[in-house]
């Protein structure tokens, strides 16, 4: 019986082979596997895009001053970085082309996010000016579109770098970071009036129209604008601290940014 059944699947491999069917079966695999590789080589871009961001906004969180060139030191190390994004996205532009831009969206999204909140505190560094959607989508070569929920997410992680900026500055300092005044003004404008400013347009941010299967900023915005709400109180709560105590700040003082009242766990950044 086994010798039988050996041969009956001989006899059926041989059938199929003939099949006219089989052309049409192998060219839906060849489709599978050229899908399955495309997806893995951007997942893998927008893990290495997503680190080499990181490391961007870690040089830059060393800047101590507001609307002044980034030291050459610092920013040798920063395009060093941006070359080898450029790299990445170039290497996968052509995976990402037509109708596969919205095919891969979301694998390349997180690369995108981070992107952005590289490029938008550094512009903000250099400006104190929020960069726009067309300035953002000009730093990413090969085609490669950058939705606005990518934009506007990157934005939202963008108040935590400025958090980070402003609560180190005061601890090395003593003085929260202002910008350069303008004509007729008495002073520049602080970090945190800035913060405050971000704080009110996100949370006049209209996200009905963003009700569709393939955005998410609707089903992440929540998340989002909490984190974002904690990162300005910190700056305030930082600042306060500093008014009210300031004269009798100890040498390496560092605010205090328990709060008054207990908070649940941040969640924590991931690629």
């Amino acid at each position: 019986m086994a010798g039988t059944k050996h041969d009956l699947e001989d006899k059926d491999i041989e059938d199929a082979s003939g099949s006219p069917f089989m052309p049409m079966f192998e060219t839906f695999r060849n489709e599978l596997d050229e899908h399955h590789d495309r997806r893995e080589r951007i997942i893998k871009a927008s893990r290495d895009i997503t680190a080499h961001s990181k490391k961007i906004i870690f040089s830059l969180q060393r800047v101590r001053q507001l609307q002044s060139p980034i030291p050459s030191f610092i920013a040798k190390e920063v395009r060093t970085r941006h070359d080898s994004i450029t790299e990445l996205f170039t290497s996968v532009a052509p995976d990402l082309q037509g109708s596969n831009g919205w095919r891969y969206q979301k694998q390349i999204s997180g690369g995108c996010q981070e992107y952005v909140e590289a490029n938008s505190f550094q512009h903000y560094l250099e400006t104190q000016t929020l960069i726009t959607h067309g300035e953002a989508q000009s730093q990413i070569p090969g085609g490669i579109e950058l939705t606005v929920d990518d934009y506007v997410l990157g934005l939202f992680d963008l108040t935590g770098e400025l958090m980070r900026f402003g609560i180190t500055s005061m601890a090395t300092n003593g003085t929260l970071p202002r910008g350069v005044s303008k004509t007729g003004e008495p002073e520049g404008r602080d970090i945190l009036v800035d913060l405050r400013l971000l704080r009110t347009r996100f949370e006049g941010l209209d996200t009905s129209s963003s009700s569709s299967d393939w955005s998410y900023l609707k089903k992440d915005i929540e998340k989002k604008i909490e984190v974002m709400k904690q990162s300005v109180e910190k700056v305030e709560n930082a600042v306060y601290g500093m008014i009210i105590r300031g004269r009798e700040r100890p040498k390496g003082w560092v605010p205090d940014l328990s709060g008054r009242q207990e908070r649940a766990p941040e969640p924590l950044e991931s690629y």
